[in-house]
């Protein structure tokens, strides 16, 4: 499995020649971040916000055949059922190859023992952690307790050249965890098996000049 990370909650997953996107984000709304343009088999939006429905921004092939198996586990945007920012919903993706890749979307609260019970371990788990919009570092942290994933990848935060203002950066998650279990990427890339390592990374989205 192949995950790209175009920036803020944006993925790209892609596997033995399939390809779904998840949160592509519209011209302009983050900053730092270069416009979106993609292809793939299957868009795939956790809630209508502009920094997570502009469908537009990617080229389906059309293809009638389902790129992956995918599987969906509502919940809210915030810690107050919703009142505040309204719902959001949880992509679970398994692969041909077995693997499972779960975006939390801009998941807002701690998962119920029902909800985590119906995402399963993820082998990679994308999941936001700048707060303000979303779960913080903290709340971020008890989720990965909680889903116990192999992989963890944060999106959703505040980058030196990226990012809203008001959401923090990833080294307040980061610094959670040992720091031999994180390793910070310059690619925006990552690939990942069953021989893949576990712990957090940190990837690199593409960048305004």
């Amino acid at each position: 499995m192949k995950l790209i990370w175009h920036g803020h909650a944006c993925f790209q997953i892609e596997e033995d020649g399939r390809s779904v996107i998840c949160d592509p984000y519209a011209p302009g709304f983050v900053p730092g971040l270069l416009d979106l343009s993609a292809s793939a088999d299957g868009v795939f939006c956790s809630h209508d916000h502009g920094d997570h429905n502009y469908t537009e921004a990617v080229a389906l092939s059309g293809s009638p055949e389902k790129a992956f198996s995918v599987k969906t586990v509502d919940c809210w945007h915030d810690d107050a059922g919703g009142t505040l920012r309204g719902s959001n919903r949880i992509h679970i993706f398994d692969l041909p190859s077995g693997l499972r890749a779960v975006h939390l979307g801009d998941l807002g609260h701690l998962l119920s023992a029902e909800q985590a019970a119906a995402i399963g371990k993820p082998d990679v788990l994308m999941i936001p952690v700048g707060g303000f919009f979303t779960i913080g570092p903290a709340e971020a942290r008890a989720v990965c307790e909680t889903l116990d994933p192999r992989i963890i990848v944060p999106m959703h935060f505040r980058g030196r050249s990226f990012g809203f203002d008001v959401i923090g950066p990833v080294e307040d998650f980061t610094a959670l965890f040992p720091a031999e279990q994180v390793r910070f990427s310059d690619s925006c890339e990552l690939t990942v098996t069953g021989e893949t390592p576990s712990g957090v990374v940190v990837l690199t989205p593409r960048l305004l000049a």
